[in-house]
């Protein structure tokens, strides 16, 4: 049986992961410094510090890539029909240069990686949310697409 205390303090848990939304990484500071001084005080306690990681840390990695894709393909359609000399002798640069008559196929990919990121985003916000409801219930939260780097 799960005390109430540790039932609230899993829930902070997960919830110090919205903290992203206010100070710069502090989806991860939060979380590590609540268990890592409350990890030896109980399993449940535990056990929900290192799914809170795990899950930020895939949803680190999952739009990393998702950048190192949107990123080269804006910047090569953006450039790709752009004379190198336009770059240092044409006064009005981006006025005769940019237009989406350059876009093509590959930008669709671009497109899809940044409305993915967008939905990977929404969906980690509502699965917070959901964890701690669970967490607070007293039961133990396991994140969809979680890598186990903490096991």
């Amino acid at each position: 049986m799960t005390s109430t205390n540790d039932k609230n303090i899993a829930t902070v848990l997960h919830l110090s992961a919205l903290t992203q939304y206010m100070i710069p990484f502090g989806n991860y500071i939060f979380p590590i410094v609540i268990w890592s001084s409350k990890k030896g005080e109980s399993e449940f306690i535990d056990y929900n510090g290192k799914q809170v990681l795990n899950f930020q840390l895939s949803i680190f990695i999952y739009s990393v890539v998702l950048c190192l894709i949107a990123i080269p393909i804006f910047i090569y359609t953006i450039f790709q029909n752009v004379p190198v000399d336009a770059w240092f002798h044409d006064d009005n640069f981006v006025f005769n240069h940019f237009r989406m008559t350059h876009f093509n196929g590959v930008a669709l990919i671009g497109i899809a990686a940044v409305f993915l990121f967008v939905f990977l985003k929404a969906v980690e916000f509502i699965l917070i949310i959901l964890a701690a409801v669970k967490t607070s219930n007293g039961e133990e939260y396991k994140y969809p697409f979680s890598i186990p780097f903490f096991k």
